[in-house]
């Protein structure tokens, strides 16, 4: 654990269900990145307009006042307000469970969902590009096999840590892969982790695009607002297809009414439906169709978010 650092606390509902969502975030946890203690807190490196450091998220106050306790590196500490933020998107802190839940319980194809997961949140992320790196690789292959493939791109590309101050938590060496370093990249080397060339040529690709500005949502904090804005560029990419696009805008950009109609786990989770059919269905579900996903996913058996395949 590390020995120093500026701490801020959140304040949370008392219903807030931090153990679903640290088990999400445990099952996909880029190794060398982030890590889920068996304290139950969170870590990770983050780079933030060129300030390097990390953060460890952990539960503090009490029943009644329950609250997030946020270390930050004293790296950190010039940007510690869009750390928070980051956090708060992280963990879906804006929402309202309930009205979610309210919503979708009145169509009966979500209301057993619901009942058994009332406060089910949206995860999110502290790193946007990371998280459309991370659902490339996700294509066609297991939650497992992606945190793999991730932590060795990581080790290919991504940045060793050496200059941050503050004692960093063991299990985190390497800094989250930068738009820059992965689009100089040779994607045979890229390929070498044990992708597809195409899927190699992919995500050197979207670097690049981020790298030279072109998708910009992806690149920090700034709201995106406009689906149709970034989808458009976004799938003109090699190798990006409607399903990714639907992931990062679920986690990355936190649009709420985002829906892969085309997943295959939510046509299951349905009951073997055609995606003709689960569109359908979802229009149901609007505004709220991420969350109607999430407990679709859940319901077959996974953490939260399922596998998303």
């Amino acid at each position: 654990m590390p020995a120093s650092g500026a701490t801020q606390s959140i304040t949370v509902p008392a219903a807030f269900d931090l153990g679903g969502l640290l088990a999400y975030l445990a099952a996909r946890a880029i190794p060398g990145v982030e890590a889920v203690t068996t304290e139950g807190s969170y870590c990770r490196t983050l780079r933030i307009d060129g300030r390097e450091g990390w953060i460890l998220v952990r539960t503090g106050g009490g029943r009644r006042r329950p609250t997030l306790r946020v270390e930050l590196s004293p790296s950190l500490g010039a940007v510690r307000a869009r750390v928070l933020a980051r956090v708060r998107r992280l963990l879906d802190l804006e929402a309202d469970p309930e009205a979610v839940a309210a919503h979708l319980a009145r169509d009966p194809a979500m209301a057993r969902l619901v009942a058994r997961r009332p406060r089910l949140r949206l995860p999110g992320t502290m790193d946007r590009f990371e998280l459309a790196v991370r659902a490339v690789l996700g294509q066609q292959v297991s939650v497992a096999g992606a945190n793999t493939i991730a932590g060795r791109l990581v080790r290919l590309v991504g940045e060793p840590i050496r200059q941050v101050e503050g004692a960093v938590p063991v299990a985190l060496t390497h800094l989250p892969v930068a738009p820059g370093r992965l689009a100089v990249a040779r994607p045979a080397a890229v390929a070498g982790i044990g992708i597809p060339r195409a899927r190699a040529a992919c995500l050197v690709s979207l670097a690049r695009a981020v790298a030279d500005g072109e998708l910009p949502e992806l690149a920090g904090d700034r709201p995106a607002p406009d689906p149709e804005g970034f989808t458009r560029p976004f799938t003109a990419l090699p190798g990006i297809g409607t399903w990714t696009a639907a992931s990062v805008a679920m986690r990355a950009l936190g649009w709420r009414d985002a829906f892969p109609a085309g997943d295959l786990g939510l046509r299951k989770a349905m009951g073997g439906v055609t995606e003709a059919a689960l569109r359908g269905a979802a229009e149901r579900w609007r505004p709220w169709r991420a969350y109607a996903a999430q407990q679709l996913w859940a319901s077959l058996g996974d953490t939260p978010g399922g596998t998303g395949r």
